[in-house]
């Protein structure tokens, strides 16, 4: 009998998940011993997030930022990455051009659309003032699906997008925006997005999750030899209408596909800088407390993250 593992994703299906999808249809899963089930969070209309769905049980895996990992841990809550989806981050926060929005520092007095994540706003505010701004925004909490068009209809003035997707979409379109980095502005944003785990799962079934990221890295390389078939594979498994438009995906998997691997060639590797910079940096901040309420002074960082279960050598699935 297959082992059951399902995945909560952290979007609605698109390219940064492409290589599961692959092992998907390529049946990697399967030969693995797998039963791997995808749950785009609009199927319950974005009520139970990914985290918190791999917190309670109701999921073995989500796709979720690493500050999602770290918010469960300082609540005690022992959540753990086992790998990095990409292998650097590429979102932004995105204005029109329009908007004369151009820097950070002038999103003071502004309205921002809020995912609604715990860390979110600090995060921001911490960009706007690494600007020399004020660092006071308006946080409009804005439905998942909707950001896009709240921004475009200027219900909000700036969102956190990945440039990826909708910076892509809007290079399509003819849609100017600016883009922030968060490394531009002294910010050492972690991974994002990593595969989360709950640490009493990867326990007792480390073989199960050897082998589906085995196979995983598999359809992620897949993805990077052949990122026309691979979008196409996407479009077909997942079978979502944001995957419609076949221009838009092949424009966005040729782009992310860049973004799989490290500099040696593998998916899912972490390096424990990555974190250990971005977890100072929170710390440095006080953006970390504890249950009560209490600034964090510190955090292990080797908890928050393993690659223990990582095929690290020569890729032996074959797609």
């Amino acid at each position: 009998m297959n082992t059951q593992i399902r995945v909560a994703l952290d979007r609605t299906p698109n390219t940064n998940h492409t290589g599961f999808y692959v092992a998907l249809a390529n049946g990697a899963y399967q030969k693995a011993g797998l039963d791997v089930e995808f749950i785009s969070p609009d199927q319950d209309n974005y009520q139970l997030m990914p985290a918190r769905r791999v917190a309670q049980g109701a999921c073995e895996l989500a796709i979720t930022p690493s500050e999602s990992v770290i918010s469960y841990r300082t609540n005690g809550r022992p959540l753990v990455a086992v790998a990095t989806v990409l292998a650097r981050d590429i979102s932004a926060i995105m204005t029109l051009k329009d908007s004369g929005i151009e820097r950070p520092k002038q999103l003071d007095g502004k309205v921002y659309a809020a995912y609604g994540a715990r860390y979110e706003d600090d995060i921001i505010r911490q960009l706007i003032q690494n600007d020399n701004g004020r660092g006071q925004f308006v946080a409009h909490k804005t439905g998942w699906s909707g950001i896009w068009k709240a921004l475009l209809t200027r219900e909000v003035d700036a969102a956190w997008f990945w440039l990826t997707w909708e910076g892509v979409k809007a290079y399509i379109d003819g849609v100017d925006v600016n883009q922030f980095l968060f490394d531009d502005y002294e910010i050492p944003y972690g991974y994002n997005p990593v595969l989360t785990a709950h640490q009493s799962w990867v326990e007792q079934n480390g073989d199960a999750l050897r082998r589906f990221l085995e196979a995983t890295s598999a359809g992620f390389q897949f993805a990077v030899k052949k990122p026309d078939e691979a979008a196409r594979i996407l479009g077909k498994t997942a079978k979502h209408p944001t995957l419609n438009d076949r221009n838009f995906v092949e424009q966005s998997q040729q782009m992310v596909s860049c973004y799989y691997l490290d500099g040696e060639g593998r998916w899912g590797y972490m390096h424990k800088g990555v974190w250990t910079s971005f977890t100072n940096w929170m710390l440095r901040n006080q953006i970390l407390t504890n249950r009560d309420g209490e600034v964090i002074q510190q955090l292990d960082v080797d908890k928050l993250f393993t690659n223990e279960f990582l095929e690290n050598e020569t890729i032996t699935v074959r797609l």
